[in-house]
């Protein structure tokens, strides 16, 4: 299902002030956008909305973890991301309306996530009042593009398990949660959904997989893994 039901976002909480894209701004300029923002709660498997939805709204993460997925013409589906808490969805057909509709679909991964949008009017009403926020937020989008020539150049000359190896740091350092002997990263996702995220196949994402348990560098537990030797990741990574 897409989102529905959205109900005004309460005063004494400001999300935006929570994501790398409003960070800059004094919270009393972030305050105003407060009667334009609208939220809902997703259960998993919701849609925020959908690969060839051509409307222009900006969404925040408020809670919960979101992915963007994109569908081939054979129906097969491509994991691209994952996204979380204070992290902004949607963001292309903001600021390049004549572009096309939305090129991926933004899934809810857990359940009670948590969204709020804005819609593009509102947002560049605002910034004809505060034209400097534009800077500070071309300086967020140019760090995104940065990470994916990164992760472009990575999937060219990296091999897979350096490319796990990443991965799994990465998700590590988003969503880790500290052990008295590691660090449980529960990242809910499928094997398949894991080796699209890396850019490979199951089969072979499983086996460097394994072969980092057997090494003691992680355990596999359920969907989660156990990151026991972070060092060691990093230098995998680095080869």
């Amino acid at each position: 299902m897409s989102v529905s039901k959205p109900n005004e976002v309460p005063e004494e909480s400001n999300t935006l002030l929570h994501t790398a894209l409003f960070a800059q701004v004094a919270p009393d300029q972030a305050e105003e956008l407060l009667p334009y923002l609208m939220e809902t709660t997703l259960d998993k498997g919701d849609f925020i909305f959908r690969e060839g939805d051509t409307d222009c709204r900006l969404y925040v993460l408020e809670s919960g973890k979101v992915k963007l997925t994109r569908t081939s013409t054979d129906n097969r589906v491509q994991l691209l991301s994952i996204h979380a808490r204070g992290e902004v969805l949607g963001e292309i057909p903001v600021f390049d309306p004549t572009g096309g509709p939305r090129t991926a679909s933004a899934v809810a991964m857990t359940d009670n996530t948590r969204v709020v949008w804005l819609e593009r009017d509102a947002l560049f009403g605002w910034l004809d009042k505060h034209p400097r926020v534009a800077i500070n937020m071309l300086q967020v989008m140019a760090a995104r593009m940065r990470s994916n020539n990164e992760h472009i150049s990575d999937l060219v000359f990296m091999d897979v398990p350096a490319r796990l190896a990443k991965t799994l740091l990465n998700l590590g350092s988003r969503f880790g949660e500290p052990m008295e002997d590691g660090l449980l990263v529960p990242h809910d996702l499928t094997q398949e959904e894991m080796a699209q995220l890396v850019g490979s196949s199951r089969e072979t994402v499983n086996k460097a997989l394994t072969d980092f348990s057997n090494r003691g560098w992680i355990a596999r537990k359920g969907r989660s893994i156990i990151i026991y030797q972070p060092g060691m990741l990093i230098r995998r990574s680095r080869r």
